[in-house]
């Protein structure tokens, strides 16, 4: 198992488990809440296919990472990230993330600009700013994060439950484009990850991303289900789209939060084509928008 070193917790380091398969230009695929890199196993395979050197890894707290008591704020999973790509002197990488992940692929970008990145893209992302506020009328009311709060310091495995039956939308789609095992899969990896570090990112969520979205100067690409559950299209993924410069939006018919596995190959299909595009500024794709 590979591993990095990105600080240390009283006597233990705190370490990053990461697989990184392929060769090609670098994809780096950083996974939503409260999952790990695994939840990309419809991707992975794809893009090794189509030739690309493919990067994922568990964020601290999830998966096979190290479970410390802090550091469950975007600064700091940003720094994380910026020490796996320094590390791995991953240059001309595109970064993708999903849902909770999108919000390191803003901060990474807003904090440590482009010099890695030559892409970047939002699956499902949290980002821009999902907390209402009075600037920001569109967002989520804060009692939600708060009932979240108090759910999973509750019962975690119970609300993991609920949670998942909409993620997947499984009343819609249970038996048909996901199986109960995927399910269950979805929800050992969740179980499994740190009760604090799973509670704390809930505030996370709450972090302003709209400064670190204005700053994006590379080509980006926002995939989002019209239907998610969980982070709504027109709060987060339609905001995204408006907020970047030349940002490409792609709207996924009926699909859920967790589109990656209920309609996987709709989103590797506009994936891989946007990874295939060659790279033109953001100014350039915005006037070339504007001429469609």
């Amino acid at each position: 198992m590979q591993y990095i070193d990105v600080g240390n917790e009283n006597s233990g380091t705190i370490k990053l488990y990461y697989e990184d398969h392929g060769a090609g230009k670098p994809v780096v695929l950083i996974h939503g809440w409260p999952l790990s890199g695994r939840s990309w196993e419809k991707q992975v395979p794809v893009l090794l296919e189509a030739g690309y050197r493919v990067i994922t890894y568990d964020r601290r707290g999830f998966g096979d990472s190290s479970k410390p008591t802090s550091g469950y704020d975007y600064d700091t999973f940003a720094g994380d990230l910026d020490k796996l790509m320094t590390q791995l002197d991953l240059r001309d990488a595109a970064l993708v993330g999903f849902s909770m992940g999108g919000g390191e692929v803003a901060r990474y970008l807003g904090t440590h600009g482009s010099k890695r990145v030559s892409k970047a893209v939002f699956i499902a992302a949290i980002p821009p700013f999902f907390l209402k506020t009075a600037d920001n009328p569109a967002g989520v009311d804060n009692s939600v994060f708060d009932g979240i709060k108090k759910a999973l310091a509750a019962d975690r495995p119970a609300f993991l439950s609920q949670f998942f039956s909409n993620f997947y939308n499984l009343d819609v789609f249970k038996g048909k484009l996901i199986s109960d095992e995927v399910v269950r899969l979805s929800w050992n990896i969740a179980s499994a990850a740190s009760p604090k570090g799973t509670l704390d990112c809930v505030s996370a969520w709450l972090t302003d991303f709209r400064k670190d979205l204005a700053r994006i100067d590379v080509p980006t690409l926002v995939i989002h289900g019209d239907a998610d559950r969980i982070v709504p299209l027109a709060a987060s993924g339609q905001r995204t789209h408006e907020t970047v410069k030349g940002s490409r939006l792609v709207v996924v018919k009926g699909a859920p939060h967790g589109l990656n596995w209920t309609h996987a190959k709709e989103m590797n299909r506009e994936l891989l084509d946007f990874l295939g595009q060659k790279a033109q500024s953001a100014e350039k794709l915005e006037n070339a928008q504007k001429a469609r």
